[in-house]
């Protein structure tokens, strides 16, 4: 049956011949019926294939009318528009059809064909209208759901798993801090997760609904962050061929996230403070000045004491940052919180990854996991937990699993080293590139000749790590 189908309602057989006629004329499916009662059963069993019903005013004597009818088909099968006929029409009765439910009311005369063409022709679009309504509504309520799996999967990533006396103490600074509208500077080792606390201090502030913008300070040369932060004008230097709008503008209501803050030169650090004590700013080559309202969180692996007393870090710039100061502990610090942290991590990986096996952490991959001193700290934990599980073809890591997946220990003797610093001949510069070349391949090994985590380990940027590679020429040699 054709999902247009048209159902007839009325007492009179020459009517329902008409309207069969009419309707299967224009290649629609039409089912008659001379009482309400039995119309509406077919309707019970067939409602969405039918795409019309129309009923006469008064089907007989002891029969429902159609004015009855109306509102007990349309309680039932509210998508199914109703055309409503009668031999005499009154004002009264169309208006108590079209206030019962009926889509249109029509007087049965000689142009009765017509009158079906254009009520049939007026529903088909209303009801298209109402199908797109719908479709749009649906796609709607999917991308919204999108949205808030993608939202629910990046608060998941962005989660401070812990619940050591270290991590409660942070994650009570950061519910405290987060609505106080000063800037705060959070330190720690490389891979602590000095983003993830900047994110959650950003998430539980005022601030929540406005933008979060991210800046490596250390992955940008210093000629081009300050077009990076403040943005430029068109002609500002050879390539600026538009205007752009800088980190501080698009964060403009929101937080700044300054992270590395300790790669920049003292001359930089005094744009930075000025832009914190007074928070206006000219872009590169501009005239006008912008003002802003930004929260800015500073992060760095520096030991930032020890740069003051060098002179390579302002101590007013210090000063402005450290409204609050939260220090992320190393990982070897605080193991108990690895077996909370490898299960997070395997349930990301999981969810990151269709055909991910692995389900769960045996008691002995944990124990290993938590012997292991993690140099590159939590984020070092998540890439073992990740290649474990890549690996594993089994429904639980174990401790085989996790021992294939951490670096290889490092070997007992290193010649490349030794050789060079047992040769008193050797000129200093020589000795000098030696070692750092000797540094960058041990790296390298370390990391499955992965450079960025190579970079990482040496707290190099990945640029800066890439001109060494190049310069020593550290390609894996092939077997």
């Amino acid at each position: 049956m054709a999902a247009d189908a048209i159902v007839s309602i009325d007492d009179q057989p020459e009517v329902r011949r008409l309207l069969v006629d009419i309707f299967r004329a224009r290649g629609r499916d039409v089912f008659d019926f001379s009482r309400g009662e039995d119309a509406i059963q077919f309707l019970g069993e067939r409602s969405p294939d039918v795409g019309l019903i129309v009923m006469d005013l008064d089907l007989g004597t002891g029969q429902k009318s159609g004015l009855q009818l109306v509102p007990e088909i349309r309680a039932q099968f509210p998508d199914v528009p109703i055309i409503i006929l009668t031999g005499n029409a009154t004002i009264d009765a169309a208006v108590s059809a079209v206030k019962a439910g009926a889509a249109d009311f029509l007087v049965k005369d000689m142009y009765l064909e017509d009158k079906l063409d254009l009520s049939v022709e007026k529903i088909e679009r209303m009801l298209a209208h109402v199908r797109e309504a719908r479709r749009l509504e649906g796609e709607n309520r999917e991308l919204r759901a999108a949205n808030r799996r993608l939202r629910e999967a990046e608060e998941r990533r962005l989660t401070l798993v812990g619940s050591s006396t270290a991590m409660r103490e942070i994650t009570s600074k950061i519910e405290r801090v987060a609505r106080v509208p000063r800037p705060v500077l959070v330190v720690g080792e490389r891979g602590t997760g000095k983003e993830l606390v900047a994110a959650a201090i950003h998430r539980l502030s005022p601030r929540a609904q406005k933008p979060f913008i991210m800046v490596n300070c250390g992955a940008v040369t210093e000629t081009l962050l300050e077009s990076e932060l403040f943005g430029h004008e068109q002609g500002a230097f050879t390539g600026a061929t538009k205007r752009k709008e800088g980190k501080f503008e698009l964060a403009d209501g929101g937080t700044l996230f300054l992270d590395e803050i300790g790669n920049m030169s003292v001359e930089f650090q005094q744009k930075i403070l000025r832009v914190l004590e007074y928070p206006r700013f000219e872009r590169v080559a501009g005239a006008r000045t912008i003002e802003v309202d930004v929260r800015v969180i500073a992060a760095t692996n520096a030991d930032l004491a020890a740069a003051m007393a060098a002179g390579t870090f302002r101590r007013d710039l210090y000063d402005r940052l450290s409204f609050e100061v939260i220090s992320l502990p190393p990982l070897r610090t605080r193991r108990e919180d690895v077996p909370a942290l490898a299960a997070h991590f395997l349930a990301l990986f999981r969810a990151d990854v269709p055909g991910i096996v692995a389900r769960e952490i045996t008691a002995a991959a944990l124990e290993r996991l938590c012997s292991y001193d993690y140099p590159g700290n939590v984020r070092e934990l998540r890439n073992v937990v990740e290649r474990a599980a890549y690996a594993c073809d089994k429904p639980a890591l174990d401790a085989a699993d996790v021992e294939r997946a951490l670096p290889p220990r490092p070997q007992a003797s290193a010649p490349e080293t030794v050789a060079f610093v047992d040769d008193p001949v050797q000129p200093l510069p020589d000795r000098v590139a030696a070692f750092e070349r000797a540094l960058c391949k041990e790296a390298l090994e370390r990391a499955r000749w992965n450079q960025r985590e190579a970079a990482e380990a040496l707290g190099l940027t990945y640029d800066q790590f890439r001109h060494l590679y190049r310069k020593y020429s550290l390609a894996k040699e092939q077997p």
